[in-house]
C-alpha cells in the first residue's frame, strides 16, 4: 500500500498529503507506519490512544486534513488506489462529492 500512495502522490497535481490514521492496531503496523513518515514529508501519521471505530477513525483523519479535497480509503486495499486519480478528475470538474462505486 505505502508504494501505491508514494507512486499515486507523485502523479497528482499541487500539494498532496496522506493522513495515515492508527486506530489502536496491535498487529506491529504502527511501528512500520512511524518509520514511514519518518522519512517521507508527505505522509502523515495520527495514532489513537486505543480502537475507537472505523468512523472515528475517518473523522480524525478527515480533520487532520489541510487539502482542499479529502478522499477516505482503507488501508487494506479492498478499492485501489489508483482509482483516486478518477475521483480528482471528476472534482475537478466541478463536482463537490464523488465517490466510487464497486461494480464487480
Amino acid at each position: 500500500m505505502i508504494e501505491r500512495i508514494s507512486s499515486l502522490i507523485g502523479r497528482l497535481d499541487g500539494e498532496t498529503e496522506a493522513i495515515f490514521v492508527d486506530d489502536g492496531s496491535l498487529d506491529g503496523s504502527v511501528e512500520y507506519l512511524r518509520n514511514v513518515v519518518a522519512v517521507e514529508p508527505r505522509f502523515r501519521l495520527i495514532e489513537l490512544s486505543r480502537n475507537f471505530g472505523h468512523q472515528v477513525a475517518i473523522t480524525a483523519g478527515m480533520d487532520a486534513a489541510a487539502g482542499d479535497a479529502v478522499i477516505v480509503m482503507d488501508a487494506d486495499l479492498q478499492d485501489p488506489p489508483e482509482v483516486v486519480l478518477d475521483l480528482v478528475a471528476k472534482w475537478k470538474e466541478g463536482f463537490e462529492i464523488v465517490y466510487a462505486r464497486r461494480v464487480k
